[in-house]
């Protein structure tokens, strides 16, 4: 066993083995593929502002993806933490240029990434994910609504940066918060990331490329269908806290052609909510959660 001061390095953790870096450019870089480039870095501060960085900066080709063993600064929405211990995870960030697709339907982009993690992962890890409006990802430990992962995405220099976090292999004393769950946790019949990796890009170029042959339409690509069906948000009361201090309570009833998520408030009226957080206040059969 390893001493609780020794330092710590790639082999510390027998149950947790380092990814393949050859194994998974074998698999995923193809010259018909969309991913061009992959690179496993041992630690970073976050992957999304290392691709973000580099795509201001000029020269990034769509296709990269960057991934991570460990990162130390990771950044979920609203500029919260994420952080995870070494290879316990999946922590990787990819740049896409969506090009002709106008701009407004970019906002579909993290939520496609939400669909096709969810995709990618019932195949490989066998669990039901679901998704939290708008990017979280969502496993049932002990019977219980857990979050396993959330999606970033950020606009950088031509294109748009998505960075994914899912918790794989974390153990219940390794948990950051009584809400957070992982694949293990939840009975995933595999938790080999690389598997998994790739198992979750391929669902994640297939989406892109859907989305793309349809000039971004969401319906047409057949992606709001997709995400209305996995979104656990919907059919529930829900207080969306919005940007400047506000919040609004309601039903979740729709998820718009623009990605918004409807919520019908008191009076009967139909409100859109672009950006926010959002707790879930009652289940569909009015439990809470």
């Amino acid at each position: 066993m390893t001493p609780p001061d020794a330092p710590h390095n790639r082999w510390s953790d027998l149950d947790r083995p380092p990814l393949n870096v050859t194994a998974l450019r074998r698999g995923l870089l193809r010259p018909d593929a969309l991913w061009r480039g992959l690179e496993v870095v041992e630690t970073t501060g976050s992957t999304n502002s290392d691709l973000a960085e580099r795509a201001r900066s000029g020269g990034l080709a769509e296709g990269t993806v960057l991934v991570a063993e460990e990162q130390t600064a990771g950044r979920g929405r609203l500029e919260r933490s994420w952080t995870a211990p070494p290879r316990s995870g999946l922590f990787f960030s990819v740049y896409l240029e969506p090009g002709d697709v106008p701009v407004e339907r970019w906002g579909w982009v993290p939520l496609l990434a939400g669909v096709a993690a969810s995709t990618g992962l019932a195949k490989s890890a066998g669990v039901d994910t679901a998704l939290k409006w708008p990017n979280d990802l969502l496993v049932t430990v002990e019977g219980e609504e857990r979050k396993a992962g959330g999606i970033l995405g950020e606009f950088a220099g031509d294109g748009i940066v998505v960075g994914l976090g899912i918790n794989v292999s974390l153990r219940a004393d390794e948990l950051p918060a009584p809400t957070a769950g992982s694949l293990a946790l939840a009975g995933a019949v595999s938790t080999d990331r690389e598997t998994l990796l790739r198992a979750v890009l391929r669902s994640l170029e297939h989406w892109y490329g859907e989305w793309k042959a349809a000039d971004g339409d969401a319906s047409a690509s057949g992606l709001q269908a997709a995400y209305t069906a996995g979104c656990a948000t919907l059919d529930r009361t829900v207080r969306a806290e919005l940007p400047g201090g506000n919040s609004l309570v309601g039903q979740a009833v729709a998820i718009d052609g623009d990605g918004r998520l409807v919520l019908s408030t008191e009076g009967g009226l139909q409100q859109p909510v672009s950006a926010g957080d959002i707790v879930h206040l009652r289940g569909a059969a009015g439990g809470l959660t």
